[in-house]
């Protein structure tokens, strides 16, 4: 498989999957919208966060090991359709009138269940397809997808949610699915050559199950990086889950919280682009670090803005910084981690990074309905009230503000430290093997 064929066909993917990102946002973004209005609470949208999080901790081992030892292709073509029947099962219980929130609860385990399978695969495809002089551009384009379908989906959402409802975004989300998942079964994917390292890490089926954490246990500052990074999502992922609510609070109109939301995007896609034409420094670690407080810093403006146009910029800004982070991450990790390993090394990475997130959610979900929220305007809030204001959506606010905080703070401190700083001198790249491919072990079914 040539050059030119394998990146036709990493861009193949990455056109179908963004397309298919623009209809899954736009039914989480519906959905979100429908459940605020007829609740009025924080707390749903905050337990589909934390569980939308679990499969991904909880299965990571697996989802890696399925990603080294089968069709990258067929996997993610299999996890794409797992995600369809749970949007078609919705669809049919909101057509039928049926739906019950518990359902939903239900239905995003199970899809998300799928994407776990898909990411490990989806990022160990990416060393197989692109050449080691492309990957930053590469890497960067494939973070862009996220952020593209965000610039679309709210506005599309706040635009057609009047006029199709919830059932009708849907309709339009397995259409995507369909495209993404026809386009998939046509391509082809080549398999790794196994490396030393992964020789060493194969055998039994526990052993190779744990491969990817006794990888990451060789480096501690992986480890100690990795942390930090639990420690920022954790608070990223509590924003996320009340970022609906709060933006609606903030504005008060369906058409603004898609518009700031498509700012948050749009921060994202310039982010991206950046990234890729620039490439970041060497080391990587001076700007993923720089980034990470930078990201804090964002937040907590988040926190404070009482206006669309703030609220917009500061998203902007905040969206960005996870552009130059990832890219610069995800491509260290590519060019340290044999890629007959990558499938359980990145699964590994992803469980610890998100190990706490899904309890993010859980506790910032009951704060603001029932601590924050409630105070706001009580004689208590009088000190915050400057700070974020005395209207609803300050409490949400307050939190904001004091996760953006602790996250700027711990950014520093991981910065600080010698090993972190050094990370990449200290671990060596892989030697590539020469051998291309070897021969495709099919996905039982």
């Amino acid at each position: 498989m040539n050059e030119g064929r394998k990146l036709r066909t990493f861009y193949t993917i990455l056109l179908t999957q963004a397309f298919s990102q623009i209809g899954s946002q736009m039914t989480g973004l519906a959905i979100g919208i429908w459940l605020y209005a007829e609740t009025g609470e924080v707390t749903p949208l905050a337990t589909i966060a934390a569980i939308n999080m679990l499969p991904r901790v909880l299965l990571a081992n697996l989802t890696g090991w399925v990603a080294d030892r089968f069709d990258r292709r067929m996997i993610m073509a299999l996890a794409d359709t797992g995600a369809a029947l749970c949007t078609l099962i919705l669809l049919i219980l909101f057509a039928t009138g049926l739906f019950q929130v518990w359902h939903l609860y239900v239905l995003a385990f199970i899809q998300q269940t799928s994407n776990a399978f898909q990411g490990p695969a989806y990022m160990a495809s990416v060393t197989m397809l692109v050449p080691d002089s492309q990957r930053e551009r590469a890497n960067a384009v494939m973070q862009l997808t996220g952020p593209l379908a965000g610039l679309f989906a709210p506005a599309l959402t706040g635009l057609v949610y009047a006029v199709v409802s919830v059932t009708g975004i849907m309709i339009v989300d397995l259409v995507t699915f369909a495209v993404a998942i026809t386009a998939m079964l046509l391509l082809h994917i080549p398999r790794p050559a196994q490396t030393d390292a992964g020789k060493a890490r194969s055998g039994s089926f526990l052993r190779e199950l744990t491969g990817g954490f006794s990888y990451l246990w060789q480096y501690k500052p992986l480890i100690a990086l990795m942390l930090c990074a639990a420690l920022i999502n954790f608070v990223a992922v509590g924003f996320s889950s009340m970022q609906t609510p709060y933006l609606l609070a903030r504005t008060g109109s369906e058409v603004t919280l898609g518009l700031v939301l498509s700012a948050s995007s749009l921060g994202a896609i310039v982010g991206g682009i950046i990234i890729g034409a620039w490439g970041g420094t060497r080391p990587r670690i001076h700007t993923v670090m720089p980034s990470l407080i930078a990201f804090g810093i964002f937040l907590a403006i988040v926190g404070v803005g009482r206006t669309p146009v703030v609220l917009a910029v500061a998203l902007f800004c905040f969206m960005a910084c996870p552009m130059f982070i990832n890219v610069s991450l995800v491509s260290m990790f590519q060019a340290k981690i044999p890629p007959d390993m990558q499938g359980r090394v990145f699964a590994a990475i992803t469980q610890v990074a998100l190990a706490v997130s899904p309890i993010s959610p859980l506790i910032v979900g009951p704060l603001a309905d029932r601590v924050f929220e409630p105070a706001v305007g009580t004689p208590a809030w009088a000190p915050f009230a400057p700070l974020v204001g005395n209207s609803t959506g300050a409490g949400m606010g307050l939190i904001i503000v004091i996760g953006g905080v602790v996250m700027t703070v711990f950014a520093i401190v991981t910065y600080l430290l010698p090993a972190i700083r050094h990370m990449e001198a200290n671990i060596p790249d892989y030697a590539p093997v020469e051998v291309e491919t070897v021969p495709e072990v099919a996905v039982a079914s």
